[in-house]
């Protein structure tokens, strides 16, 4: 457990430079292992480079992508105690994530577009989250790119 993460809000607060699982991936369902798949290492390296990142002011455009997709993945995966996040809902947030939809939402959107996301899906995409829930598979991604799209241009975060 990292104490600095667990106080920032990140639960499980896992460093993921150093968490080691003995059942790992073959508790998961074949749709989180396509969207969660480097998710580990990813993030740290995020830690990594923050950390470097430090140092120095000028950063190249690439270096401040990732740095921009590292923290929105700590903000996905925040966790309110006593919480758990549906399997199906955490695919879909993870898969936003990993595609990029969430790249141009500010920061401190995350979470509310993260929640709208989730009622919206439910509104609209029922289907989706039952493909995910019942086969455990992912859906189809021009299915998903185009929920997620369609919500995506619809949120009014707190800047508009």
């Amino acid at each position: 457990m990292n104490s600095d993460n667990f106080y920032a809000g990140v639960r499980p607060a896992i460093d993921a430079g150093t968490s080691v699982s003995r059942v790992g991936g073959s508790a998961q369902i074949k749709a989180m292992k396509k969207v969660a798949g480097t998710l580990r290492l990813d993030l740290a390296s995020f830690r990594e480079l923050e950390s470097f990142a430090q140092f120095g002011s000028d950063l190249d455009e690439a270096t401040q992508a990732k740095l921009n997709r590292g923290r929105r993945t700590v903000e996905v995966l925040k966790q309110p105690l006593h919480k758990p996040l549906a399997v199906e809902k955490q695919v879909v947030i993870l898969y936003a994530l990993t595609h990029g939809f969430l790249d141009a939402v500010a920061l401190e959107d995350i979470l509310p577009f993260q929640d709208q996301l989730f009622d919206f899906f439910e509104s609209n995409h029922a289907d989706l989250f039952a493909t995910i829930r019942e086969s455990g598979q992912l859906p189809d991604t021009d299915k998903m790119d185009a929920a997620i799209k369609d919500f995506a241009q619809s949120f009014q975060g707190s800047a508009n």
